[in-house]
């Protein structure tokens, strides 16, 4: 696929994909990674460890699993330098999202995040639930 379409997930998307193996969270990421391109940036990929990282999360993956998770995805994701700042989420703390959305020229989010998802679409960009990414069919 030439133009593989770039895919924003946000944390919790990813942190559902990690812990659930066989989650619809967890189909939609290798969906996007086997067709997509997967973008983070320094913003999205630090909030990640950070929720990763706490203590809840040691009852459901250890340290060592933690790691090789945040650097698999360092490997296979493209890291945008976020150039645009908004402050259209009714949760600023997912602003980072459309942020790196817009500045990478994403086709889509994926979240099940209600804040987010009551966007859709932002700026052209389709914001969308892990199920309906599935059901996704590329041009």
């Amino acid at each position: 696929m030439a133009n593989k379409p770039r895919i924003v997930f946000d944390t919790n998307a990813i942190v559902s994909a990690l812990l659930l193996k066989h989650s619809v969270s967890r189909l939609a990421f290798d969906k996007a990674l086997a067709e997509g391109e997967l973008l983070c940036s320094v913003e999205t990929v630090d909030e990640l460890n950070l929720t990763l990282m706490q203590k809840d999360f040691s009852k459901y993956v250890t340290e060592n699993e933690r790691l090789e998770f945040i650097a698999s995805l360092l490997r296979e994701a493209s890291i945008v330098s976020v150039n645009v700042h908004v402050g259209d989420c009714r949760d600023p703390r997912d602003n980072k999202f459309l942020e790196l959305a817009i500045s990478g020229s994403a086709a889509c989010i994926v979240t099940g995040d209600k804040d987010l998802l009551v966007l859709h679409p932002f700026r052209g960009i389709s914001i969308m639930t892990p199920r309906d990414f599935l059901n996704k069919v590329w041009n």
